[in-house]
């Protein structure tokens, strides 16, 4: 089957000062970011989507509403392709990460892939729990030749997703940049898929598209 996905990263968020680690808690879009979900509206309304799956957590469903409205269509929210769960360190800067769990953070540089951050996951939980997920939506629905498809997630869940699809070590998945509201563009052809575009911008319109 040929078969394209566009896989989306949400728009911005509020910048929390100093930097504090978000992981899955609850936050809404900026203006900035929904600016950012306009700017795809129109730079992607000549694109007949057939199908739309989005993270449950709101910033990535207002994305997809964004991007989809004026559409008879709306994205399906998949916990699946929520953002990896960063359990006690969820919501504190750095420093209070090493400040309050001495040597973890170190130990979570080293081991990118496997370390867990105490109550929440690994990358490579992540890796498991997305990509089941980002296959399900491949595989459980009636999917037309030739179609394409939005999927709106997070930058943890699609490096993982990117990372599984390339066959790169999960190790390495901060080398794949994924900036807020960036679309990366993957072809089924014959079912093994290609990488077409990584961490595009909305604007000036890409002429892949």
């Amino acid at each position: 089957m040929n078969l394209t996905v566009h896989l989306m990263r949400h728009g911005e968020t509020g910048q929390e000062s100093p930097r504090r680690f978000l992981g899955q808690r609850d936050v809404p879009l900026s203006d900035s970011g929904r600016a950012q979900a306009l700017l795809w509206r129109e730079a992607l309304s000549g694109v007949d989507y057939a199908g739309a799956w989005c993270s449950d957590l709101s910033r990535c469903r207002e994305t997809a509403e964004i991007v989809l409205e004026g559409r008879p269509l709306q994205a399906v929210p998949l916990a699946g392709l929520r953002e990896i769960a960063l359990g006690e360190w969820d919501g504190l800067t750095a420093e209070e990460v090493k400040a309050r769990f001495p040597g973890q953070h170190e130990a979570r540089g080293a081991d990118m892939a496997g370390f867990r951050v105490p109550g929440g996951e690994s990358f490579e939980d992540v890796a498991h729990r997305a990509c089941c997920a980002f296959e399900g939506i491949l595989a459980e629905n009636r999917i037309a030749d030739g179609a394409t498809l939005l999927i709106v997630a997070h930058a943890g869940v699609n490096r993982a997703i990117l990372c599984r699809l390339l066959g790169m070590p999960l190790a390495g998945l901060f080398r794949l940049g994924q900036d807020h509201a960036c679309l990366n563009v993957i072809a089924y052809r014959k079912g093994a898929p290609e990488l077409r575009a990584l961490n595009l911008d909305a604007w000036p319109p890409a002429r892949t598209l």
